[in-house]
């Protein structure tokens, strides 16, 4: 029998990514590839690492993002002075009973906005270890499960590096994608101000978003997205790709078993956002740098000339034989 005979009914998340577009092009003009790379992770179930100059809509687009489906959402603004208490929250005496309650913090969401999250010290960072891998804060011994969905959308600034705090490649690693947003074309620039220009404020605009989708639909839609076919061959293309980066002389640090599991499950992802019920070798291809980029460090030779990891992780790419 062939793999595609029983084909997978997508028109639910068809017709729910629709919606979500829909609704976030209310706001946001142009930035449609970091939006489908947005959408591609609420489906794989990973987080997000936002990184580009200020201005360019980072913190909109995951609050908007949020907006679109029915969940409880929260965000933290991280600061040098960050508490980890601050983010996962901490027991407070209840002099009634005479015994300590736990008051959640803020990460108990489930879409959690952090904003600058490397502007927070390295104690503050630790905090999110827990919560991003196994969805779970730990509190005088006592473990608390988050809510299912929960999803963490980081911004980051590349060119303000004062009072900031480099991530651990640990932490890093705990991320899908490394979403690099730049800046709008001049037609979009033009759109964005003739937006501005016509309605009275942001506010407003944002306000009018609703939501697409509940966090029931999502769990249906994500368990459509486990059953996508991939073909052994594929994942064999996927294991090379990540193998090579442990061998390449252009980096110091390869990536991780953990990126070729972010890898498999966003292609899977990216293949039903493009109406397909299989994966294809392009969308290995399309996802191979944002999945590849924050979990590999250059040479520091490599890094004196000019190169970027986006170049290598293109090069490795380029130079894998393509399964047909």
């Amino acid at each position: 029998m062939s793999p595609y005979e029983n084909r997978l009914d997508l028109t639910e998340l068809k017709t729910a990514i629709d919606a979500i577009r829909a609704e976030i092009g209310k706001v946001i003009v142009g930035q449609q590839p970091t939006i489908d790379l947005l959408l591609t992770a609420l489906l794989a179930d990973g987080h997000v690492l936002i990184e580009g100059v200020p201005g360019v809509a980072k913190t909109l687009m995951a609050k908007l993002l949020a907006k679109t489906i029915s969940v409880d959402f929260s965000r933290i603004q991280f600061t040098p002075d960050l508490m980890p208490s601050d983010v996962l929250g901490t027991s407070i005496f209840n002099p009634r009973t005479t015994e300590f309650e736990y008051r959640r913090g803020p990460i108990f969401a489930n879409i959690v906005l952090i904003d600058e999250i490397n502007r927070a010290p390295a104690k503050t960072q630790a905090a999110l270890f827990e919560v991003m891998e196994e969805r779970q804060a730990t509190n005088d011994g006592i473990t608390y499960p988050l809510a299912d969905p929960f999803l963490v959308l980081a911004t980051q600034n590349p060119v303000e590096q004062e009072g900031t705090y480099r991530l651990p490649e640990a932490q890093l690693d705990r991320f899908l994608f490394k979403v690099v947003v730049g800046y709008p074309t001049i037609l979009e620039e033009v759109n964005i101000l003739k937006g501005h220009h016509e309605r009275r404020n942001l506010t407003d605009a944002v306000e009018a978003v609703q939501p697409s989708l509940t966090a029931e639909q999502l769990q249906t839609i994500r368990a459509q997205v486990h059953r996508v076919h991939i073909e052994d061959n594929l994942l064999e293309y996927i294991a090379q790709i990540v193998q090579s980066t442990r061998t390449n002389k252009s980096l110091f640090l390869g990536a991780s078993p953990r990126a070729s599991v972010a890898l498999l499950n966003s292609s899977k992802a990216l293949a039903t956002l493009r109406g397909r019920d299989f994966v294809t070798p392009e969308d290995i291809q399309e996802l191979a740098v944002p999945v590849l980029r924050h979990r590999v460090l250059l040479t520091p030779e490599r890094e004196m000339e000019g190169g970027t990891a986006d170049e290598v992780i293109g090069q490795v790419v380029h130079k894998i034989d393509v399964p047909r």
